[in-house]
């Protein structure tokens, strides 16, 4: 396993980690779910990704059982929560990110998970109705109180992502050294161009989430539509317009059969490509049966494969490479 800091925090995180958007308490059965984390974590994984909303609540409670029972050092892998959508409640004061809701599902995503402290812990969406700076505040305090150590945020604007920071340089508070964003071989602009800039003068860190564009990226759609896949689940139409379509199929034919050219079956090579980008620090997994996993682990040394030519044959067959800004 290869390890870098996220963002500018001296935080190690694995280049590979395991999500459990969609699996674990949902898709896939609690033993299912704990042998995925023990592979994971025998190879070298460290980082657990999760949120109040999966599942509402149950795959936190899922995880959790796992760790306890596990009974690895907690100083060797890291856990995150997120806090915006709630675990269910409807109630104004069950979602979002007001000074109440962050700390409450702070609260909650430690109970579920049975710790004393998350290691991450992000502001799942931007809130238009709460200020930035009550949510900075929020997260600091939290900090203080050593109920988490780093926050961060996911699918925030680069101007909201900045915001946040100058208001905690001010106010000599922590600010956020996290983003997590969707990322692929079809989702591009905002950590390609968008975030360019802040790389550079905060340091963000960034854990990438949908490398495979919800499955696209792994073959299996083909040539049908199969059963048993995530973009079939109930509540994820949305997914699936956005991800299914006529082009993109013709697309990922084409990646592979580069991907069988290289030996190496499209799903590596979709991840392979998502680890070449620096501005990476880790690339989340969403595996829901154990040779996914382990098929997916071999995409770091099949990074090495992806030579600057190959990774313009990609870019021509993508042929949608973002537009840097004149500066």
């Amino acid at each position: 396993m290869e390890y870098n800091n996220l963002g500018k925090s001296g935080l190690q995180i694995s280049r590979l980690s395991l999500g459990s958007w969609l699996t674990f308490g949902k898709q896939i059965g609690d033993d299912v779910a704990e042998r995925l984390m023990d592979i994971a974590y025998e190879n070298g994984i460290n980082f657990f990704d999760n949120a109040e909303i999966y599942a509402r609540g149950k795959s936190e409670e899922v995880m959790g059982a796992i760790l306890k029972k596990k009974n690895w050092s907690r100083d060797s892998y890291i856990v995150s929560s997120k806090v915006f959508f709630g675990n269910g409640g409807q109630l104004p004061t069950q979602k979002g990110l007001s000074r109440k809701h962050i700390f409450e599902a702070c609260e909650q995503a430690l109970k579920r998970f049975q710790l004393d402290y998350l290691d991450l812990f992000l502001c799942h969406r931007p809130d238009k109705q709460t200020p930035i700076e009550e949510t900075v505040w929020s997260m600091h305090q939290l900090i203080m109180q050593g109920k988490i150590l780093y926050w961060g945020t996911s699918e925030w604007s680069a101007q909201e992502i900045m915001e946040a920071h100058m208001f905690a340089k001010q106010n000599h508070l922590i600010g956020p050294i996290v983003e997590q964003p969707e990322y692929n071989m079809f989702t591009r602009q905002k950590v390609e161009v968008e975030f360019s800039q802040i790389y550079k003068t905060v340091g963000l860190g960034t854990t990438i989430w949908s490398p495979l564009a919800s499955g696209i990226l792994s073959g299996k759609y083909n040539h049908e539509f199969p059963s048993d896949t995530r973009l079939g689940m109930e509540g994820l139409d949305w997914l699936k317009e956005k991800n299914f379509t006529v082009e993109r199929i013709d697309v990922v034919k084409k990646l592979s059969a580069l991907a069988a050219d290289l030996n190496m079956s499209l799903p590596v090579l979709g991840l392979a490509w998502c680890l070449k980008n620096p501005n990476v620090s880790t690339v989340i997994l969403g595996a829901s049966k154990e040779h996914q996993l382990k098929e997916n682990l071999t995409s770091l040394e099949a990074k090495e494969k992806l030579t600057p030519e190959i990774m313009d044959q990609i870019e021509g067959i993508l042929s949608n490479k973002p537009v840097h800004p004149d500066h």
